[in-house]
């Protein structure tokens, strides 16, 4: 008895809460009801009067104009009228009119500017307050032959309104309380009754086994759930950080430990040879190579890349590969010789004079050559030739990288139609206009559209990408898959942003911030309390050198306290100087840079001290942490990972990043000052502020930063691709049995 009570307690509060809820909705409708009646009300009155207001209006009859709107206020739901000209003076109004809904006032609602022609003009009201209660204030517009005369404004009572909603409300608090009080009834004494043969019914069940069509649903919703519970303990066994074993194993798990083949311009260990005869082995400045080589050294495999270093063949074998990291050996890189024709037209030409400032609005303008074009064809096709070469089955996995192979997807499908393809693209996408420019346009998309798997660093990019294949090719957009349906076939296209090794491998042989700060002090002879900048780029127009060059002589010029004692250092390494535009990209960095070192150093200080050579990463991490700003000022950028390597680098978590807000990590690294790099006021005063952070607020952004690398990695960013291919290549291959059995079963 005491459960049915409780039953009924709680039945009855539920439906009073129902009740309470649904007095507030039928409050607000049956408002909104009342005040569109008004305003149709308002406007119904007027028109009934007006060709007599017009007749007086037109003929000033200010007496016989206020006698109509006297007649017009009898109504016993309209308070006051009055009547207002063009240029939003009052002609007349009742003798109760409020003062406070002036002719000047209501005017711009009706009228929307001076010259508006009479089809612009329009009825407008809205509800407001007043001692006595809640009134509506309507302003219709009195138009004689189209012409505008004016406009009368009605202000009705709605104390009517207020009443009618009190009854309203206490008759559903009523028939709601009769409701929940016989549903409670009415379901206790069913459910008394029903209790006792449902209960000997289930127990029979049980003893004899016995399948009754009324229980199944309640099976299936056991099995469903066990299969719930199995799949969250798999999930917590495979959870945790994400590190190279767990990377591991999940190639193990989802593609049963298959190698895995990357296709990049860049090879990751490049080796030179020096002025003493022997041969070094370099790593690129390059990001894509800093997010990629980890992953390879976790899953081992080919790296398929363009042999560029001048010892390269020698440290080939004859299949032209070479296993690294030079004394782990963990994987493999197969270089590919280009001709110097190739390498300008594919490389130079095509991919960098003509799609990377296609694809970065840094107001570069795009080259596009015929020559250019057949040279990147021809190059694609023998990279697409090698991935096959390296594969071990007819389904491998394959990550085709960036902006130089847009064709390599179908041509390394024509050759493997089973293959699960993974093409991301480590750049933005313009929009789909911008795209326009390039001549091969159709052919770029048919060629990433051969992809498995599409990636980018941002939805933005993606829905780009999506627009573009929507305006320029015959294809089904799916927007529930986010995919592209072409041929049959669908590609997926999901943002994956890219990030970090955690922890980065040079951190653990750097030396400490402080031992770091001294060396360099002692290197550029600064003095000891000297605040230092520093920026990590290859020297290129899209990463903002000159902006960020700029932003400092503005620092210096806008507070000066800083001269003397803030140094900029620039790590420039020379990129593509064979582009004319490259070249005068250098020459303008190096004159902006002795400008501002004459304008304001003094003896030996320097304000900017612009290092244009080739760091080793060892080397970068010594600046990182010697550091206390770091300004990434990109224009445009896909990610950037100098942003979230100076983060990783500052295990003392001190240290202030400035970053663009045209990245792709502004949007990760919020706790980072996110700037406008054009606005070098803005930039200037993120740099001072950067300068005088205290530490606790350092330590706090720095924090939450490295808190959010450590969790979102590059592991994290290869293994959902990889778990998103295995899902799509068992599906591919449900499919493609189901296919083949259909085809048997038709013979």
């Amino acid at each position: 008895m005491r459960r049915a009570v409780r039953f009924l307690m709680a039945l009855v509060v539920a439906l009073a809460l129902v009740a309470w809820v649904g007095s507030a909705i039928v409050h607000r409708t049956t408002r909104a009801w009342f005040e569109k009646d008004v305003s149709l009300r308002a406007q119904l009155v007027v028109s009934g009067a007006r060709q007599a207001l017009a007749t007086h209006w037109r003929k000033e009859q200010r007496s016989e104009l206020q006698g109509l709107l006297a007649e017009i206020a009898h109504d016993e739901r309209i308070m006051a009228a009055a009547a207002c000209a063009a240029d939003f003076t009052t002609l007349t109004r009742t003798k109760d009119y409020p003062d406070q809904f002036g002719c000047a006032d209501l005017g711009p609602h009706v009228r929307p500017s001076a010259d508006s022609p009479a089809e612009e003009w329009k009825a407008w009201g809205t509800v407001a307050t007043l001692p006595g209660g809640d009134v509506h204030v309507s302003a219709i517009p009195v138009l004689d032959a189209e012409h505008p005369l004016g406009f009368v404004v009605l202000v009705h009572d709605l104390s009517f309104v207020q009443r009618r909603e009190a009854t309203t409300q206490r008759f559903m608090l009523l028939a709601f309380g009769l409701l929940a009080a016989t549903a409670a009834i009415v379901t206790i004494v069913t459910a008394r009754l029903a209790w006792r043969g449902w209960s000997d019914e289930l127990r029979g069940i049980l003893r004899s086994g016995t399948k009754r069509p009324e229980f199944q649903p309640i099976l299936r919703d056991v099995r469903d759930l066990v299969d719930r519970i199995v799949a969250e303990k798999q999930s917590d066994r495979d959870g945790g950080a994400w590190t190279p074993q767990r990377l591991k194993h999940t190639l193990n798990r989802y593609l049963h430990g298959e190698k895995v083949v990357i296709l990049a311009n860049r090879e990751p260990y490049v080796h030179e040879h020096t002025k003493s005869g022997t041969i070094e082995v370099l790593h690129p400045a390059s990001g894509l190579v800093t997010a990629l080589e980890p992953v390879m050294r976790a899953c081992s495999g080919v790296w398929v890349a363009h042999g560029s270093g001048s010892a390269d063949k020698q440290t080939v074998d004859k299949q032209s590969r070479v296993a690294v990291p030079p004394g782990e050996e963990s994987y493999l890189i197969r270089r590919v010789w280009l001709s110097p024709e190739e390498e300008k037209g594919y490389y130079y030409g095509f991919s960098n004079e003509g799609l990377w400032p296609l694809c970065h609005i840094a107001h570069a303008r795009p080259i596009f050559r015929s020559e250019d074009w057949k040279h990147y064809q021809a190059v694609n096709q023998r990279f697409a030739d090698a991935v096959c070469e390296e594969v071990d089955s007819e389904d491998p996995i394959v990550l085709v990288q960036d902006y130089h192979f847009a064709l390599a997807p179908r041509l390394i499908r024509e050759r493997l139609p089973r293959a699960t393809v993974i093409m991301f693209w480590h750049i933005p996408w313009p929009n789909s206009a911008r795209l326009g420019i390039c001549p091969w346009r159709n052919a770029l998309l048919e060629g990433m559209l051969g992809a498995s798997i599409l990636g980018f660093h941002t939805q933005f990019d993606c829905n780009n990408f999506v627009e573009s294949v929507d305006r320029f090719l015959e294809a089904r957009i799916d927007r529930e898959q986010q995919g592209v349906v072409q041929h049959g076939r669908t590609t997926l296209v999901r943002p994956y942003p890219i990030s970090l090794e955690w922890p980065v491998r040079w951190s653990s042989t750097t030396p400490p911030a402080a031992e770091c700060r001294r060396a360099l002090c002692e290197e550029l002879e600064l003095p000891p309390n000297a605040l230092i900048g520093v920026g990590v780029d290859r020297l290129d127009y899209t990463k903002g050198v000159e902006e960020r060059l700029l932003a400092v002589e503005c620092l210096l010029d806008r507070y000066p306290e800083y001269r003397g004692r803030f140094t900029f250092i620039q790590l420039a390494a020379p990129s593509r100087t064979v582009i004319e535009r490259y070249q005068q990209y250098n020459d303008s960095v190096e004159k902006l840079a002795a400008r501002i070192n004459e304008r304001f150093g003094e003896g030996s200080y320097r304000p900017i001290v612009l290092l244009r050579r080739h760091h080793e990463p060892p080397v970068v991490f010594r600046y990182y942490r010697a550091a206390d700003v770091c300004y990434v000022s990109s224009l445009h950028d896909g990610m950037n990972l100098v942003a979230k390597e100076f983060i990783a680098a500052r295990e003392d978590e001190r240290g202030v990043l400035v970053l663009s807000q045209f990245t792709g990590a502004a949007r990760e690294l919020t706790e980072a000052l996110i700037v406008n790099p054009y606005d070098l006021g803005e930039a200037s005063a993120a740099l001072a502020t950067a300068l005088t952070l205290s530490t606790e607020e350092q330590r706090d952004r720095m924090r939450s930063m490295r808190a959010f690398l450590a969790e979102f990695n590059v592991y994290r960013w290869a293994g959902r691709m990889l778990a998103d291919a295995a899902r799509l290549r068992s599906r591919d291959r449900l499919t493609g049995r189901l296919t083949d059995h259909l085809a048997a079963a038709a013979r």
